[in-house]
């Protein structure tokens, strides 16, 4: 399947009204049960119009095409980890280090688990797309939160904070898609949620210059 150009996936038009948003809310959570019912390659927008319970006219007012709408719904899903990964970052400002990466595991678990088994369908729908400029503006607002995060930490310090920033961001995202495309039963997110802390903790301990006492 080609790639189609970002510049083709952007909706037609955002809503601007209550009522708009409301339609637009119910496209997006027909999309994501037309995915898990019918897989991607069934989905059709005449299916998730019927879903949604409006009228294909109007989900092409706001989508062109299939394509544009399963971006337009990544894109919102993405958008809502990256908010609460910055939220938890300004929480947990000025923390001993230990508190404020159990925070920010703890957001990000959080938000990923919020939203299956939609956010494991997304997988799929990001590696069809193209999402560079996507991944690309997710991937610098979360660096820049955890570190302005990690600088204010009273108990660390780290002689290069991009290079944790960039190990940090990496340990917790590829550690936890990797559990969940392998196995997101009860059990295993359990697993996620007692492990993945141990392990960000210990990184940051170990990176931070002369330890954390």
């Amino acid at each position: 399947m080609p790639v189609i150009p970002t510049d083709a996936l952007k909706p037609r038009k955002s809503p601007r009204q209550a009522r708009s948003t409301a339609t637009v809310t119910a496209i997006h959570e027909a999309t994501i049960q037309v995915l898990l019912s019918d897989g991607i390659a069934r989905l059709t927008t005449t299916r998730v119009a019927q879903r949604a319970g409006v009228s294909v006219g109007t989900m092409y007012q706001y989508f062109p095409h299939k394509q544009a709408l399963l971006y337009a719904v990544l894109d919102q899903y993405l958008d809502e980890v990256v908010v609460a990964i910055e939220e938890a970052c300004a929480r947990y400002q000025g923390a001993r280090l230990c508190d404020m990466s159990d925070g920010l595991v703890g957001a990000y678990l959080d938000a990923k688990l919020r939203y299956l088994p939609g956010s494991l369908a997304l997988y799929t729908v990001a590696a069809d797309l193209d999402t560079a400029s996507l991944i690309s503006d997710v991937l610098d607002r979360t660096d820049r939160a955890i570190a302005r995060l990690l600088a204010s930490a009273p108990d660390a310090g780290f002689d290069d904070i991009a290079t944790v920033t960039f190990a940090v961001r990496t340990l917790l995202v590829g550690t936890v898609r990797a559990g969940l495309e392998n196995d997101a039963s009860p059990a295993a997110l359990t697993m996620l949620r007692t492990q993945v802390p141990l392990m960000c903790r210990a990184y940051l301990v170990a990176a931070s210059r002369g330890g954390v006492a």
